[in-house]
């Protein structure tokens, strides 16, 4: 199997000064391609001169991380993707047990390493931690990060297990598997569109895992801080797009209403905190999500019915109310 690791740039020449050197040092066997996002600025002369090895693809827009995947993506012939944030070191053989869980598991689709913090290292990171799920409300949670609360790795998820949805900021994918469940969406321009890739690949039958002996370690905030305004409404609108797309029934309703209710409750506690912008954040994502109503509408009717896709109703209810802050005691 050949695997093609792709890591997409919007302005980042000092992310890959600092972190493609390790990609470039362990990824023995891949082909290393830098998905430029119509920068503006030297990233991609600096990585044309200084790791001449690398392949270049030039991205027309800027289109998010999910247009910039999937334009990429498609100029490239590999059985397996990897889709790698820009700001990742990556560690020696983090490539071996992935390509051999692909290929001992045809049920395997995607696969997501242990991502640990880079500015923490003995603690797991924000974006994936140890494999992703979601509760009934579409609140996404992980093996080692419930919301803020960051678990130290103490080899507790050393283990290969299934999850329901891998970090975007390290994708193994087969090619065929991307393909055939119709790519990235971009309507979610970016984040949380792993998770709707994820719930697609469910629907039509595949696994997704987690393989805990191959490590990385993310910086995590690279584009979009945590108070950056930008992020807040990308994630509350995108939560609502992952739910009206794919929840099956009629139930979608009931939940979106319940999830609207929590939205506002949040918005009400960044106001207590001084945060205004965060707040108008929250109110423009559900304007946005209105304005898209259809569209995602019409989306839902094309998908095919998924199953139980959860295990928990509220990961709010566990980690606000019952001070439930680590995976094992959900």
């Amino acid at each position: 199997m050949n695997i093609a690791v792709v890591i997409l740039n919007w302005n980042g020449r000092s992310l890959l000064e600092q972190f493609l050197p390790s990609v470039i040092k362990n990824s023995k066997g891949a082909i290393v391609y830098l998905a430029d996002n119509a920068s503006t600025d030297d990233s991609v002369a600096f990585v044309t001169t200084t790791f001449p090895e690398v392949r270049i693809i030039q991205n027309k827009i800027n289109g998010g991380y999910a247009k910039g995947y999937n334009d990429a993506l498609s100029k490239i012939d590999a059985d397996i993707f990897c889709l790698l944030n820009s700001d990742v070191e990556v560690t020696k053989d983090w490539l071996v047990p992935i390509l051999k869980t692909f290929q001992s598991h045809t049920e395997v689709a995607a696969i997501q390493p242990k991502i640990l913090d880079y500015k923490k290292k003995t603690h797991f990171e924000y974006a994936g931690a140890a494999g992703g799920y979601i509760d009934k409300l579409g609140y996404p949670y992980c093996r080692g990060r419930i919301f803020d609360s960051l678990e130290e790795d103490n080899g507790q998820y050393d283990d290969a297990t299934t999850i329901f949805w891998a970090s975007g900021a390290c994708l193994f994918i087969r090619k065929q598997v991307f393909e055939e469940v119709g790519k990235l969406d971009e309507d979610f321009f970016a984040h949380q569109e792993e998770i709707d890739l994820c719930w697609r690949i469910h629907s039509i039958g595949h696994t997704i895992m987690y393989e805990g002996s191959s490590t990385i370690y993310h910086l995590g905030g690279a584009t979009l801080g945590s108070m950056n305004p930008r992020k807040t409404f990308l994630n509350f609108r995108n939560s609502l797009y992952l739910l009206i797309k794919n929840v099956p029934g009629s139930k979608v309703w009931f939940l979106i209403f319940i999830r609207m209710i929590l939205d506002g409750l949040a918005a009400i506690r960044f106001i207590t905190q001084g945060k205004f912008s965060h707040f108008f954040a929250i109110f423009k994502a559900h304007i946005s999500f209105y304005a898209n109503f259809n569209t995602f509408n019409k989306k839902r009717k094309k998908l095919s019915k998924t199953g139980k896709y959860y295990s928990l109703f509220s990961v709010v209810w566990q980690y606000f109310i019952l001070k439930r802050k680590h995976f094992d005691q959900l």
